[in-house]
C-alpha cells in the first residue's frame, strides 16, 4: 500500500515539468521567431507608408526606379525616362535614396603605381590552364 502512494506522488510531479517544458518551448519560439518577424514587418510597413515622389527604390523583383506618384495602395515608378509603371506598395523592397537626400561620393585614393603592372618576364603569354586529354598516337 505504501509503495502505491509513493508511485502516485512521483508521477504527479512529472506533469508539472512537462507543462514547464512546453511553456518554455513556446516562449523561445515567440522570442526567436514571431517577435522578430513582427518587427521586420512593422519596419517594412513604415518604409512603404513614408514613400514620396523622388525616392529611388528597388522592388522585390529587383527593378530600380524613382517614385513619381503615390496613391492609396499603389506607387507610380519611373523606370526609365518616359516609362512609368504602377506597383503595389508591398512590392517595394527598399528605399535606396530618399528625395532631397544627397549621397556623398566615396573617397578613393589614387595609387602611385599601377598595381597590375607586368615585369619583362611576365610579358610572355601565360600558360593555358586547359590540359590536353586526347589520346596521343
Amino acid at each position: 500500500m505504501r509503495e502505491a502512494s509513493y508511485a502516485q506522488a512521483a508521477g504527479g510531479g512529472g506533469d508539472l515539468s512537462f507543462f514547464l517544458i512546453i511553456a518554455l518551448f513556446f516562449a523561445v519560439f515567440y522570442f526567436f521567431m514571431i517577435r522578430p518577424q513582427q518587427k521586420r514587418r512593422r519596419e517594412a510597413q513604415d518604409m512603404q507608408n513614408t514613400l514620396g515622389p523622388g525616392d529611388q527604390i528597388v522592388t522585390i523583383g529587383g527593378l530600380h526606379g524613382t517614385v513619381t506618384g503615390v496613391a492609396d495602395g499603389e506607387v507610380l515608378l519611373e523606370i526609365s525616362p518616359g516609362v512609368e509603371v504602377r506597383f503595389a506598395r508591398p512590392a517595394i523592397a527598399k528605399v535606396v535614396q530618399k528625395s532631397g537626400e544627397v549621397i556623398p561620393e566615396p573617397d578613393v585614393d589614387t595609387p602611385d603605381a599601377e598595381p597590375f603592372a607586368r615585369s619583362a618576364d611576365d610579358q610572355a603569354e601565360p600558360e593555358s590552364p586547359v590540359t590536353e586529354t586526347r589520346k596521343q598516337d
